[in-house]
């Protein structure tokens, strides 16, 4: 397997080449480092610092590495940078995917992993209920329309090229290397900050002073390994949900946080912030039918701090 992945010196991307070079395969990432840092990027991976906006360079890199495979991670990945900033969103989001697409017809690559948003894609999810891919989706941000308008497209690449693809619809992500700035940013957040036992803040769900937004917390390792399922064709589905059908509120979070870290943060309260969904959960139980159980969020959030305090310590 020659894997070239974009976005591979991100938080994501980095891990999915880690668990790519274990496995012996030929690895290339593709990386601006507008989001991403060097470092992450695993010794023995090839590495082209190159925009996905520009085709021409991104057609070099594919004529200089030859992938059989591609996993595409790379993204403006923020709802509210979207939001702000709409053209740019589609620039990086829907025009770079295309250039992705185009150069993996013009490689003849024979699989495409395609991360896209279930925490943001299916809008609100009602209580008591959880998002399956059935579910119509409700994009409600710029972010998750790009996400969703480059599914559609991937659908017409098959049709029209015979392009094979899978697209992960991913949870809130979280572990070690996150980003704080990232789409579920809030663990790496909340970790800096309780480290140097800095107050940490629980924006409202619906009033200030209540648990906080509702979301699917899915470990890192889960995440790459759906990836790497996906493209060793374990994976049957043409769109699967990566989460954990779980659900854990912002203050919970930051609770477990707080003894995970030994810290003496304040856990102060914030109010209701623009854009945010109030529930997200995913039906994750064809994920784990495929691949088995997730990461438990005590467990992961126990292996993230443990990440965090030794980043300091050195």
């Amino acid at each position: 397997m020659r894997l070239l992945i974009t976005g591979g010196a991100g938080f994501i991307g980095s891990h999915i080449a880690d668990q790519a070079i274990a496995r012996g395969w030929s690895v290339a990432v593709v990386d601006d480092l507008s989001g991403g840092r060097r470092e992450n990027v695993p010794t023995g991976a090839e590495f082209f610092r190159t925009d996905i906006r520009d085709l021409a360079g991104l057609q070099e890199v594919f004529r200089q590495f030859q992938p059989t495979a591609v996993s595409h991670q790379a993204a403006q990945a923020s709802v509210s940078i979207s939001v702000r900033e709409p053209q740019r969103d589609a620039a990086i989001n829907i025009t770079g995917s295309l250039n992705v697409m185009q150069c993996c017809v013009e490689s003849r690559v024979g699989q495409l992993v395609f991360a896209s948003t279930g925490g943001a894609i299916y809008g609100e999810v009602p209580e008591g209920t959880r998002a399956s891919i059935e579910t119509t989706p409700v994009p409600l941000s710029p972010y998750a329309c790009s996400k969703f308008a480059v599914e559609k497209y991937l659908e017409c690449f098959r049709k029209e090229h015979g392009l094979n693809y899978t697209v992960l619809r991913y949870a809130n992500v979280y572990g070690p290397r996150q980003d704080p700035h990232g789409e579920a940013g809030v663990v790496a957040i909340f970790c800096n900050r309780m480290l140097v036992h800095e107050a940490v803040k629980v924006f409202a769900k619906r009033t200030t002073g209540d648990d906080g937004c509702i979301r699917d917390y899915v470990f890192i390792d889960d995440v790459a390994g759906a990836n790497m399922a996906a493209l060793e064709g374990r994976i049957p589905d043409r769109i699967l949900n990566v989460g954990t059908g779980r659900e854990t509120t912002t203050l919970q979070l930051a609770r477990q946080l707080k003894v995970s870290l030994n810290s003496e943060s304040e856990i102060q309260f914030g109010p209701i912030r623009p854009g945010d969904v109030e529930r997200s959960l995913l039906n994750a139980d064809r994920l784990v039918e495929l691949l088995g159980p997730t990461v438990a969020i005590d467990a992961g959030l126990e292996r993230t701090a443990q990440w965090f305090r030794q980043r300091l310590q050195h």
